[in-house]
């Protein structure tokens, strides 16, 4: 719902100017208080390391201890509070094997010098009992990878029986990170040898040595015993055979194809919803491993196909069409199977270049909202056909609730402040977070009968430095507004109905698998799941929200950046929404309420709206913020609101009519192209039946043969 990351505002029919930048003054920054501790805990590291050299070589016993003593500590702290840390030391091939070779090392030396003249013989077993136990962690290490081969599977799956394939809980954590498992095992080892300098007593060195050379071992037999045959996971052939079993017995018809990085799954995941309401038997296509986790709580199987040899396994099957929520690289890939259609259903429309995108024409079909995605495939011409573009609304709006009049007198104005990031290429006119976004907010601060919430793009500040300062000014802005304000609070029941239903939902969303677990044991613990376990999870989440409302003050100020509660959700609280040109304003037109657009792009009002058509039945503030009061008065007075004829037309013109509804559309484009693929098939069947040689799918994996083997599907989807 939220524009693609990397669009940026686009206009249709005027040029945009850049606003030029001028200098500003350097201002000295201090260091932050994290920045502080970073530094701290580096330096006390350092320090450490340094004052046990010195120590080792001196040798100075008290100084020896005490830098090794600090430098443990300084570790506890680094793995307890800095975990951030940890990352830039590996970065730096300073990760924590070679601190904990380094700090041995220094404490064998120590050791030596300590007792040069007569107790080398002593200490010389020490040393070798210490190399048998590094050797023994490189062996773990070689026997975990190993492991987590034999482990890795070239199918994941979520909501799929995989217990044919003798899936296992996976090892234990600590036997599968180098660095945790030595910190542990060779802890007992480090504090012997560091009692032995201390003590003179080489017993307790020999004892705690004995404890880390027999944690090692077990270590080590624990992950021999699972490259047994019996204790292996199916092996990839035997996967890929029960893959395609499992595509026959399902015999899905349409799918959601997706691939992306980690912060892009809200583009799929908006699509979940409308696939499961279709008739028929649908499928979620993932590229990426760690996405199928990323995927919301859905009922739906889930596949993750990482190799291109194996997505092409779906040319086999009876999925007649793909739907794709975003382009990405790999689209590329699955376009190549010609027993498929494809169809282009976006993540979000606005006035931005991810609306008209070029690769749109790569797609069998285009599927848009309403009239105005149509013109703006027509007004770009890149390549797009206007018979491939199918209008089916946005599916996903039911969710809105319909505008149901100003505030009552005495109520608060609820007021969505829902900014757009700042793209990748710097305009000024992207976000108005950078430039309006202090005065706008204080200007809506100002009035003492404005509830304000909110909600700005999860990818605010990640290019421009700026817009992250701003933001985090925007938020202290609202905290301290919440400070001057006095009000009655919700009884304590509201908080503890509110833990109650998010306990519920937490049960029924929440994957449940203990930290340690790897893909091949969620795939085991998360098989099919029990009829009718969606239709709980969306009355669950509905109890959710209105618990979650009734628990705040009315009078309170909100900062909303978790994933609950949801954007349209905010909708349905909000009289009025501002934000940028983004998609968040054509969805948000579902609601009939007023909204406003900041125009940060440099072009007068009359450019500006001429430029972007979603600005059309807006009131456009200027960055000052200025005209806030004026905006207020028109949503609490529906009398001095002269843009209301002009929204419903508008909405008529970007999602379409209301009748029939969005879902039934959806769910007619899809029967549509599945037809369409259907027929292609047949053709192709009949045509390679009668040996005409025709460019077509390959005879040698014997697509058409195999896909046809078996009858079509008799659902309706």
């Amino acid at each position: 719902m939220r524009d693609k990351p990397g669009a940026t505002a686009v206009p249709l029919s005027l040029p945009r100017p850049r606003l030029p930048r001028l200098p500003r003054p350097a201002r000295p920054r201090l260091p932050g208080r994290r920045t502080v501790l970073k530094l701290l805990v580096l330096g006390v590291l350092a320090t450490a390391f340094a004052a046990q050299a010195v120590g080792a070589l001196l040798p100075h016993l008290p100084l020896l201890l005490a830098a090794t003593a600090g430098s443990l500590a300084a570790e506890a702290v680094l793995y307890r509070w800095q975990r951030g840390m940890v990352s830039l030391f590996a970065k730096s091939h300073a990760d924590v094997t070679v601190r904990h070779v380094l700090r041995d090392l220094l404490l064998v030396v120590g050791l030596l010098r300590l007792g040069e003249q007569h107790r080398e013989g002593v200490y010389a077993p020490l040393v070798a009992a210490l190399l048998v136990f590094y050797g023994l962690h490189w062996a773990i290490q070689a026997v975990s990878v190993l492991v987590r081969r034999t482990r890795t599977l070239p199918v994941v799956t979520r909501n799929i029986d995989a217990s044919a394939l003798r899936l296992t809980p996976a090892p234990p954590l600590l036997l599968r990170r180098p660095g945790h498992r030595l910190a542990v095992f060779g802890l007992p080892a480090t504090a012997g040898l560091l009692a032995t300098a201390a003590t003179d007593a080489p017993v307790w060195g020999a004892a705690g040595l004995g404890l880390s050379l027999v944690a090692a071992v077990t270590g080590l037999c624990a992950l021999l015993t699972r490259l047994l045959p019996g204790r292996r996971p199916a092996g990839e052939r035997e996967v890929l055979d029960w893959f395609e079993a499992w595509l026959a017995e399902y015999r899905p018809t349409v799918g959601l194809y997706f691939s992306g990085g980690a912060s892009s799954a809200y583009q799929a995941n908006m699509w979940l919803e409308p696939l499961a309401r279709l008739e028929g038997r649908p499928v979620i296509v993932l590229r990426e491993r760690f996405m199928v986790q990323r995927i919301a709580a859905t009922d739906i199987p889930v596949v993750c196909l990482p190799k291109v040899s194996t997505l092409m396994r779906l040319e086999h099957s009876t999925l007649r069409v793909l739907l794709h929520p975003s382009n990405s690289g790999k689209t590329s890939q699955v376009l190549r199977i010609p027993t498929i259609k494809h169809a282009f259903v976006n993540h979000g429309e606005s006035d931005k270049l991810s609306s008209c995108n070029p690769y749109a024409k790569a797609y069998d079909e285009v599927w848009v909202a309403g009239p105005a995605a149509r013109e703006r495939y027509a007004l770009a011409e890149v390549g797009v056909e206007d018979k491939d573009v199918v209008e089916i609304g946005r599916p996903q709006l039911d969710a809105v609730r319909p505008h149901g009049g100003p505030p009552a007198p005495g109520a608060f104005t609820t007021v969505l402040y829902a900014p757009t990031w700042e793209g990748w290429d710097g305009n000024p006119g992207n976000t108005s977070v950078v430039e309006a976004g202090e005065h706008l907010v204080r200007a809506l601060l100002a009035d003492p009968e404005v509830r304000l919430l909110y909600k700005p793009h999860p990818l605010t500040g990640s290019v421009d430095p700026r817009a992250r300062a701003a933001d985090l000014r925007i938020r202290e802005l609202v905290r301290a507004a919440n400070r001057e304000r006095v009000g009655p609070r919700p009884a304590p029941a509201a908080g503890a109905e509110l833990a109650r239903r998010t306990a519920e939902l937490d049960r029924l969303t929440a994957p449940g698998f203990r930290a340690a677990a790897d893909q091949a044991e969620r795939m085991l613990r998360r098989p099919a799941p029990e009829p009718g376990r969606e239709g709980a999870v969306a009355r669950a989440a509905a109890a959710w929200e209105e618990a979650y409302w009734a628990s705040l003050p009315e009078w309170e100020h909100q900062v909303v950046t978790d994933a609950r509660p949801p954007l349209y959700a905010c909708f349905n609280r909000a009289d009025l929404l501002i934000s940028d040109v983004s998609s968040v304003i054509s969805d948000f037109l579902a609601s009939g309420k007023p909204y406003a657009v900041a125009n940060t792009s440099g072009l007068a009002e009359d450019g500006f709206r001429k430029a972007f058509p979603t600005v059309v039945a807006a009131t456009v503030l200027t960055p000052d913020g200025s005209g806030v009061p004026a905006l207020l008065d028109a949503v609490r007075h529906p009398e001095l609101d002269e843009l209301a004829g002009e929204r419903a037309a508008l909405a008529l013109r970007l999602l379409g009519p209301a009748d029939p509804p969005s879902q039934e559309r959806f769910a007619a484009a899809v029967r549509s192209l599945c037809a369409t693929a259907g027929e292609h098939r047949a053709r192709m069947a009949e045509r390679l039946a009668t040996e005409v040689p025709v460019p077509g799918p390959r005879r040698g994996a014997g697509a058409l043969p195999r896909a046809s083997a078996a009858p079509e599907p008799r659902d309706r989807v």
